[in-house]
């Protein structure tokens, strides 16, 4: 993913933390001293991805304010969609990103960054999703059907004994040459369309058995949903 594009879905407001999210993105929330959006892009820095773009909508002007300080080069983007359509909407604010290498990544969860660069140099051509196994699933993890390595469905009402996988919320592209945002169209274009999680353009291209699964079997990561997922986080010491 060397010279790819990182665009990273921050746009929410993060309803489940707050108070913490009161007046501030969820991705500005501190884990360790950290914001974890700062987490992630020196996370994706670390496993080479050279152009990092930042979706927001909620708090836009502290989101901008916090990247402005970094200095890195980091893009904003700003989704103004953000309250009255789902997670879908800010990968519609990136469409013009979205071909050639390109990776999206769900703005409020924390990955190692070898984590990412292991992944990543499995990718094949193509699109791909990050999945772990799970017997139990956690709520609203994002379940998917994974049959040959390849993803077959996914989605978060699916019966965990044919879903026996989660969605890490990381989906790569390799030298793609339009399926995906071909796919975000579709997808988009529907009767209520922008209500769905991102997560339907996977489930999109997955019809036609062309979507790769990345199996990580490791603990190195965490979605921030709740005040205990940060617990946890502190928890396994990482």
């Amino acid at each position: 993913m060397e010279n790819g594009k990182a665009i990273i879905l921050s746009a929410g407001q993060g309803t489940r933390l707050l108070p913490l999210t009161a007046d501030m993105p969820k991705c500005l929330i501190k884990i360790d001293g950290k914001a974890i959006l700062d987490h992630q892009l020196d996370a994706l820095a670390a496993a080479g991805v050279a152009h990092p773009y930042v979706v927001g909508g909620y708090r836009f002007e502290k989101l901008a304010a916090h990247i402005a300080a970094r200095g890195d080069g980091t893009d904003l983007l700003f989704n103004p969609f953000w309250l009255v359509a789902s997670s879908i909407s800010s990968v519609w604010a990136a469409r013009a990103l979205l071909e050639g290498d390109f990776v999206i990544l769900n703005g409020d969860t924390i990955y190692a960054a070898n984590l990412l660069a292991q992944g990543f140099a499995g990718c094949r051509k193509g699109i791909s999703l990050f999945v772990q196994r799970v017997d139990t699933p956690e709520l609203d993890d994002m379940l998917v059907e994974v049959e040959d390595g390849v993803v077959r469905a996914v989605g978060k009402t699916l019966a965990p004994a044919r879903a026996r996988y989660r969605s890490l919320g990381i989906i790569a592209g390799r030298q793609d040459e339009g399926q995906y945002r071909a796919a975000l169209d579709t997808v988009i274009a529907r009767e209520g369309g922008i209500l769905n999680y991102h997560h339907a353009i996977i489930g999109e291209i997955a019809q036609n058995g062309t979507v790769q699964a990345i199996v990580v079997n490791r603990d190195d990561w965490i979605e921030i949903d709740r005040p205990e997922d940060i617990a946890a986080w502190h928890s396994r010491g990482l």
